[in-house]
């Protein structure tokens, strides 16, 4: 039997941004929070002096153990689903904070057009527009509701950046100026000008300024020192859960994180939650922690898979489309371009995980789409991340990939050539989810997850359209040798693409077609609230982080307002339930 442990007000599984914020908010209020870790506890002086491009960037040194813990994967149902065995197209980060301390900082907003993309598609181009495959949905909730949140997040962060005039509305402006204009910046800002478009200074988690928050968190200068993406900054200038909102939340006395923590079951009696069943790591003892709330708070694919093994919620059924946990899983979508350039030179070995620009003349709605076969669309930026020694060889194409000549062209065009990118939004299909695997387990015995995924036509004709832009900028900004990748084939789990995996427990306004409400509350289970990008009805051609804190800090309210209240669905969300 596993060991009881004292109640608590609210019980995190997983300790990254979206628990952070919630044991920050909650803690304050006065509620008791404990945050079960999988993984260590972390802080800052763990990642001093070790800017390590081998341990950190290829060795994986921060991400999960595919070992212990990994995934399945196929294209489709007629496939056999393999594991994963190593890291590839996306990175799944462990210990405290997640990967929510490796990230690069590209802190974005989703348009007013993605919360609301099925009503606001059908009204502008009518039903027909939408494939039959496709499961588009509204998420329950308009970008004018979620505003407040978008700034709330940003303002905790010391969010660096500038106004976007193709992004929705915003009450108040960045707290902090933008990152440097760079040479290569300038460049393909005056190239995007010259061609009639918009382009912006990349919103930044990489503080360009010293910033004490809200909360009285203070951050530090970005250094430019270009290890950001896969590493935790030493410098404390890039906003991450152990430099905001885990302090904030320690700070009050009614926070506890509990490192190797794994937790394995949800338990409820009668359509209520009581509490989690969790393993020890180190000792393999088991407990049971008992709660007023579980939230679950942990990476999109652990979100989906602990609700499918404790059987919480009705399974997605792509063949008959019905069922809700598993359902919409998207990825996103990759175009890429570089240019070569025989005379100008670039300090490409210096930057930052956010500094670059981008613009979103061809992201969501913002271009019209009614002679085009596909919806949506994406980001066209350049950023100046720093490129690491080991993993960055540019040459054109021809070149061998081993020898003197390769050798010659890898120090010729390291800082002589640029590289931009698509990163577009990836709408759901009836094909694509998550479920558990039937053959595979892991070192408990419990099933692995299982990913079906596969770029759809509406993802090939996306990206070959918005792809072609990135050609026109590179020769605008003078490149003299452009080569351009926006043909896609079938997913590949290799090589890295993005760590963009959104949905399998999407939220919106009816309980037929959505697991969680707007306040990310189930349901079926009046105390269970699942936060995350695992909420997202689809992804968008942003990085996610900005919605992810946003929705975090809803999700955050309405547990407050549950807890205040006693029992029951939050009014709010009910008012937007369909009759």
């Amino acid at each position: 039997m596993p060991t009881e442990l004292d109640p608590v007000d609210v019980v995190t599984i997983g300790v990254g941004w979206t628990a952070g914020i919630i044991a920050a908010e909650l803690t304050k209020a006065g509620y008791t929070v404990k945050g079960l870790e999988r993984g260590q506890e972390k802080t800052l002086a763990d990642y001093q002096h070790q800017k390590d491009e081998l341990r950190y960037a290829l060795r994986y040194e921060m991400m999960q153990d595919l070992s212990k813990e990994t995934i399945t994967f196929r294209n489709d149902d007629s496939m056999t689903a393999l594991p994963m065995r190593r890291h590839g197209s996306f990175l799944l980060g462990t210990d405290l904070g997640g990967s929510g301390v490796h990230w690069n900082g590209q802190t974005y907003r989703f348009l007013p057009y993605d919360f609301e993309i099925y009503s606001q598609t059908v009204e502008r181009y009518g039903e027909d527009k939408i494939p039959d495959y496709m499961t588009l949905q509204d998420w329950g909730i308009s970008y004018e509701e979620m505003e407040p949140y978008f700034d709330q997040f940003e303002k905790t962060c010391g969010i660096a950046g500038e106004e976007d005039p193709m992004g929705g509305f915003r009450s108040d402006s960045y707290p902090l100026e933008p990152m440097v204009e760079t040479k290569m910046i300038r460049m393909f800002k005056d190239a995007s000008r010259e061609l009639g478009y918009n382009p912006i200074q990349m919103p930044s988690a990489n503080l360009t300024s010293a910033y004490e928050n809200p909360d009285g968190q203070q951050m530090n200068e970005c250094q430019y020192c270009a290890f950001c993406e896969r590493f935790g900054c030493d410098y404390g200038a890039k906003a991450d859960p152990i430099m905001t909102v885990i302090p904030t939340a320690k700070d009050t006395g009614n926070f506890e994180i509990r490192q190797h923590s794994n937790v394995t079951r949800i338990i409820e009696e009668d359509g209520e939650a009581t509490g989690v069943i969790f393993v020890d790591t180190q000792t393999g003892e088991e407990f049971f922690q008992p709660a007023s709330v579980v939230a679950v708070t942990s990476y999109v694919l652990n979100n989906v898979r602990l609700l499918l093994t404790s059987e919480i919620g009705t399974p997605y059924d792509p063949e008959t489309g019905e069922g809700v946990i598993g359902k919409n899983y998207c990825y996103q979508v990759m175009g890429s371009a570089t240019g070569f350039f025989e005379e100008e030179k670039f300090n490409t070995f210096m930057g930052a995980g956010a500094l670059g620009a981008a613009f979103n003349d061809f992201n969501g709605d913002n271009f019209d789409h009614s002679e085009l076969d596909f919806l949506h669309g994406g980001e066209i930026a350049i950023t100046q991340t720093g490129r690491r020694p080991i993993n960055n060889n540019p040459v054109p194409d021809g070149t061998p990939a081993w020898g003197q000549e390769f050798k010659e062209q890898s120090l010729r065009y390291f800082n002589r050539s640029l590289n931009l990118r698509l990163q577009g939004s990836s709408l759901p299909s009836q094909n694509n989810y998550l479920d558990l695997d039937p053959t595979y387990t892991d070192q408990y015995g419990d099933p692995l997850l299982r990913m079906t995924y596969n770029f759809t036509e509406q993802d090939r004709n996306m990206a070959e359209y918005c792809g072609a832009v990135l050609r026109d900028v590179l020769e605008e900004m003078g490149a003299d040798q452009v080569e351009v990748d926006n043909e896609i084939g079938d997913y590949d789990i290799v090589p890295y693409q993005t760590t963009h995996n959104t949905g399998g427990v999407i939220m919106g306004d009816d309980p037929d077609t959505s697991a969680v409400n707007n306040y990310n509350q189930m349901w079926d289970y009046d105390n269970i609230f699942v936060t995350g990008a695992s909420a997202f009805a689809h992804n968008s051609g942003f990085n996610p982080t900005g919605t992810v804190g946003a929705l975090a800090y809803r999700c955050a309210e309405g547990i407050q307002q549950f807890l205040d209240n006693g029992s029951g669905q939050l009014v709010e969300a009910k008012k937007r339930t369909k009759a």
